[in-house]
């Protein structure tokens, strides 16, 4: 069911799960954004920030592999930074970065980063630098699916807010609606129609529905080795089913194919 090689077809890309703590108490939060109906892929559902790696992310990730002394690889860097690059424009949270960081300034940067669309100029007009270790490795998903016009080869992370208490706002281009939900919230939303998830987001939240914090969640991700999960066709039954490795962490790892919203 995995395959573990790089998928060169697959376009990269890289996404962040935001934890923080719920303001009232109780099980911690997510941050979700709700996708442009005019989007090619995922239009409409609710994901989590992300998108594409960009050239200069891989720029980027080179200068932070050589700094690391060999402790990340430079495509590995490159995506957490395409994440941070993303979740700053999507969300206006300067995460995986340090600095003299105040609201003001995470404002100001995200415009810059609108108009730009590159990292590297913000970090130097803030005096800011990279704090990967913020970035914590969770999962890889290429769902392979011919019918889609276009297949992310996309490696999601954690990463702790903490209070919370940091406004954010949607950039209204290719979301228009941003939202804090526990995951068991999240999922209880599916259900009742009020939002829409494709597979793998699904799948993730029910991952993240096992933890009551961000602790339990970090200790999960650094004990399951990250394996590329490509969703399979089991029609073996009845009804096909969509199936994924059952040794990945995840709690639930198959759907009816017919429910199961695939991107396109």
């Amino acid at each position: 069911m995995a395959d573990d090689s790089p998928a060169p077809e697959g376009i990269p890309a890289a996404t962040i799960i935001i934890f923080r703590n719920c303001p009232e108490g109780g099980l911690p939060q997510v941050l979700m954004t709700v996708r442009s109906r005019t989007m090619a892929f995922a239009g409409g559902m609710a994901v989590f920030p992300g998108g594409r790696v960009d050239p200069e992310d891989y720029e980027l990730g080179q200068d932070a592999a050589r700094e690391s002394n060999g402790a990340i690889s430079a495509d590995e860097a490159a995506h957490q930074i395409a994440a941070i690059r993303e979740t700053l424009e999507e969300t206006g949270l300067a995460l995986g970065l340090a600095g003299e960081i105040d609201a003001e300034k995470a404002d100001a940067a995200r415009a810059m980063l609108e108009r730009d669309n590159r990292l590297g100029p913000v970090l130097e007009r803030f005096d800011w630098r990279l704090d990967l270790a913020q970035i914590v490795p969770f999962a890889r998903w290429y769902p392979k699916n011919e019918r889609l016009p276009r297949v992310y080869d996309t490696r999601f992370y954690l990463a702790d807010l903490g209070t919370g208490a940091v406004e954010v706002s949607a950039d209204n281009s290719e979301n228009t609606r941003l939202f804090w939900t526990s995951a068991k919230d999240a999922l209880a939303a599916a259900e009742r129609g009020e939002i829409k998830l494709i597979f793998p987001t699904r799948r993730n939240l029910e991952r993240i529905a096992l933890f009551d914090n961000f602790a339990e969640a970090r200790a999960q991700a650094e004990a399951i080795p990250v394996r590329t999960i490509v969703p399979e066709i089991d029609t073996s039954g009845e009804k096909p089913l969509l199936r994924i490795l059952k040794d990945a962490g995840y709690p639930v790892t198959s759907e009816l194919l017919e429910s199961a919203h695939r991107g396109a």
